[in-house]
């Protein structure tokens, strides 16, 4: 996978991968407990030693996981965790974490853009409203730049049974599904639209802003 930061060219095509099989947790180097691993990105150790994000999880070698998570990011590379826990010389890049934001960034937007074409995206205030109410959404996606009266109306115009990313701007969203720019999309159930929110977690964990990835509540009509 291209792990250069995007931007100039076209996002590198994701895999779907087939219905997984349960896989056991894998153990964060930080933290060192066993956690789900959809919560976690691994890591392996390229040839020339230098530290590789696998956001996909299936590149060869030795895997070193950790939390999503940009604190426990840069204490790991301040305190030199990546190398002892591989217990051999480990080069990190110093845009390393901007470059695993930037890939998983480019993810939630491939994701969008194959459910876009496997028509499991709804576009629009009006037509996503609709889908909230009729109990249609799985996935509520507001730009990060919405306005907050919009916003409030559709987190609280249906059932609570969906959940809601808030961290991509317009420009990304409408990047992802073809359009200059998008402020409200919703995605079907599915699973590319729990692929999306898997990615989407992890986003919102390295860039510091769990707040806008989370189930959908009433309470959230008072916070948007």
């Amino acid at each position: 996978m291209n792990e250069e930061p995007l931007g100039q060219h076209d996002d590198p095509v994701v895999e779907v991968e087939a219905p997984s099989r349960r896989r056991r947790p894998r153990r964060c180097i930080a933290t060192r407990t066993a956690q789900d691993r959809r919560g976690l990105v691994r890591f392996v150790i390229g040839p020339d030693d230098r530290l590789i994000p696998d956001v996909d999880g299936r590149l060869p070698g030795r895997g070193l996981w950790l939390s999503a998570d940009a604190e426990r990011l840069k204490s790991a590379i301040a305190r030199s965790l990546f190398q002892k826990a591989a217990r051999r010389r480990v080069v990190v890049d110093p845009d390393l974490p901007a470059r695993l934001e930037a890939l998983l960034a480019s993810r939630c937007r491939q994701w969008l853009g194959l459910a876009r074409r496997g028509g499991e995206v709804i576009m629009g205030f009006e037509q996503v409203a609709a889908a909230v109410r009729a109990g249609d959404v799985e996935i509520l996606v507001v730009a990060s730049d919405a306005g907050r009266d919009g916003r409030a109306k559709l987190v609280g115009g249906g059932a609570e049974s969906y959940r809601l990313v808030g961290m991509l701007d317009r420009w990304e969203i409408g990047r992802a599904v073809g359009r200059e720019s998008l402020v409200y999309a919703a995605l079907r159930r599915g699973r590319l639209a729990q692929r999306f929110w898997n990615d989407a977690v992890r986003l919102a964990g390295l860039r510091g802003d769990e707040a806008s990835v989370r189930p959908a509540s009433k309470e959230m009509i008072e916070t948007a």
